[in-house]
């Protein structure tokens, strides 16, 4: 046994836990664990915002489906954290953020950047605590590693005071590692229940939502749309469960099958205003909940059947099951081909503008270019959401063949996830193309960061959606007070691709329509960080009612 300062020994904690990489922003209070970090071979990416810190670790916790590291200095710094820790728990990442602190023998007495950091996350995070006593560094990191991924994932924060970060303490050498989570099958009556209010339907219906990328869930979630025959809609990390083009997969015509069905199978997402807290799906349906998470049963609906546990173990357990009871695709065709015609319809609507020339570009037709460029590439791209109507509009005509190709904010709704976002993924995966779908509006959140992009040479593209508004305010407001009392939602027609020019990278301007995607595959193709800035039309989706085309 050695002796080490406590900044080296939670370096090792995090390498012991397997941490290849942590997102900062320099402070002097941690400076320690960046010390302790170069000894371990654990790589420091420092990004211009603690906000992009979070949200970089917040990524890399999503792609590999493991616990993001941030590190944060004290005050200021973690307090500009907290949007990116609150979003994380809205979302259920496991994260652990390590706050700086000032020295414990000055607490109360005005120290630089004192303040109440425990009790501030609290409420935002699975567990908050002070690290006191350096000796206790190992076995409160490999505790916050378990916190956070165990159950029902989510953040937790350590803060850590500078004494104890540079007093020594002995290093008892790595701790044991603890075994894996286990996972959990559910139970069986439970499922028994739920198989036989599925053989009984006539319209079933399942909504799969971020728990299937969680659980590795995605090849049991086909293989039960396999066996039954049900229409399936996905969300958030959910997209891409099915390939796009299975004909199960349903995308259009959610609004219909929530309508319409008798019997809802709702794995691992809430029913939360996205499907207006359940009221969107039929009132008389059956509802079973498939969920780690027991604060969401029965929230907002009732539940008639409730099957707490891992989507992977279940849902090969209920196809099975259900099958058993005398549920068959052959039952269901009729149900499915119904719903294929919707999204026949739909897509075709969608497909008008999606194919238009028209200037400026609209939603659907930067959406259609975003997938036209990007499709070359299959398998091998990331793209990030970040914006408003920009990116809910684009994203009903980019189709996703397989999971963990979408990255979007979750229900909290934050933006200016893009840059940090792309820079995690890329810095995972340096040979995947990372693409950043930008509002304007957005994009001037944690924009600085393709800065850092270009700094530690992660070439990512970000294409800017630009209205020259907050447009998914704008039009709402614009359609209740007029246009002359709309305050607070325009902003200039900024040259975003002039922006990453002046960081470094390279800066693509579109106007015409036809030409949006070539530049955008160029701008892949270029193999540095690239801005491709297309003026969007701002009144599209007052005048064509288009956010109502599809739910």
């Amino acid at each position: 046994m050695t002796a080490a300062v406590g900044g080296h020994l939670v370096a090792r904690a995090l390498a012991n836990e397997g941490t290849r990489c942590v997102f900062t922003l320099c402070g002097g209070h941690v400076a320690p664990i960046y010390d302790g970090c170069l000894r371990e071979n654990i790589d420091i990416v420092d990004t211009r915002h603690e906000q992009a810190a979070v949200h970089a670790a917040d990524a890399w916790a999503r792609l590999t489906r493991s616990v993001g590291v941030a590190i944060l200095t004290a005050g200021p710094g973690v307090t500009d954290g907290v949007t990116g820790v609150a979003n994380a728990f809205q979302a259920q990442v496991p994260l652990l953020v390590l706050g700086g602190a000032a020295e414990l023998r000055f607490l109360g007495k005005g120290a630089l950047q004192e303040m109440e950091q425990v009790a501030l996350m609290r409420p935002i995070t699975k567990w908050a605590a002070t690290i006191t006593d350096p000796r206790r560094i190992p076995e409160m990191i490999q505790t916050a590693f378990r916190v956070a991924s165990s159950g029902v994932p989510g953040p937790v924060f350590l803060e850590v005071p500078f004494d104890v970060l540079t007093q020594q303490a002995t290093d008892e050498g790595p701790r044991p590692p603890l075994p894996p989570w286990p996972r959990s099958p559910g139970d069986p009556e439970a499922i028994a229940r739920a198989a036989k209010l599925l053989a009984e339907s006539k319209r079933p219906v399942v909504f799969a939502g971020s728990q299937v990328w969680w659980d590795d869930a995605s090849a049991a979630l086909r293989e039960f749309a396999r066996k039954l025959g049900v229409p399936t809609v996905m969300n958030a990390m959910g997209r891409g469960a099915l390939p796009h083009d299975d004909p199960r997969a349903i995308h259009q015509a959610r609004k219909q099958a929530f309508r319409k069905t008798d019997c809802i199978l709702v794995v691992g997402t809430p029913l939360d205003f996205r499907v207006g807290y359940g009221a969107a799906i039929a009132a008389d349906a059956k509802v079973i909940q498939l969920d780690r998470d027991p604060t969401r049963i029965g929230l907002n609906r009732p539940a008639h059947v409730a099957v707490l546990g891992d989507a992977r173990s279940i849902l090969g357990a209920l196809a099975d099951a259900a099958l058993a009871a005398g549920a068959r695709p052959d039952r269901f065709a009729p149900w499915l081909d119904e719903l294929r015609g919707h999204e026949a319809k739909a897509q075709a609507e969608l497909g008008k503008h999606a194919t238009s020339n028209d200037r400026p570009t609209n939603h659907y037709r930067l959406g259609r270019a975003v997938a036209e460029a990007i499709a070359p590439f299959g398998d091998d791209a990331i793209i990030v959401g970040d914006g408003g109507d920009c990116v809910a509009l684009a994203s009903k005509v980019i189709p996703l063949s397989s999971p963990g190709r979408w990255l979007d904010p979750g229900p909290l709704g934050c933006l200016g996830v893009g840059a940090p976002f792309a820079l995690a993924a890329k810095k995972l995966y340096p040979d995947k193309k990372v693409l950043v779908l930008s509002g304007d509006g957005s994009f001037g959140l944690n924009g600085f960061d393709f800065e850092t992009c270009v700094r530690f040479g992660l070439p990512v593209t970000v294409v800017v959606g630009n209205d020259a508004a907050w447009g998914q305010i704008r039009g709402p407001q614009v359609m209740i007070f007029g246009a002359e009392r709309a305050p607070a939602t325009k902003l200039a027609p900024t040259r975003y691709d002039r922006v990453v020019e002046a960081f470094g990278g390279r800066g693509y301007h579109v106007e015409d329509p036809a030409d949006v995607a070539r530049t955008i595959k160029q701008a892949l193709d270029s193999n540095q960080v690239a801005c491709v800035n297309v003026p969007i039309d701002p009144d599209f989706v007052v005048k064509t009612g288009a956010s109502k085309l599809t739910v």
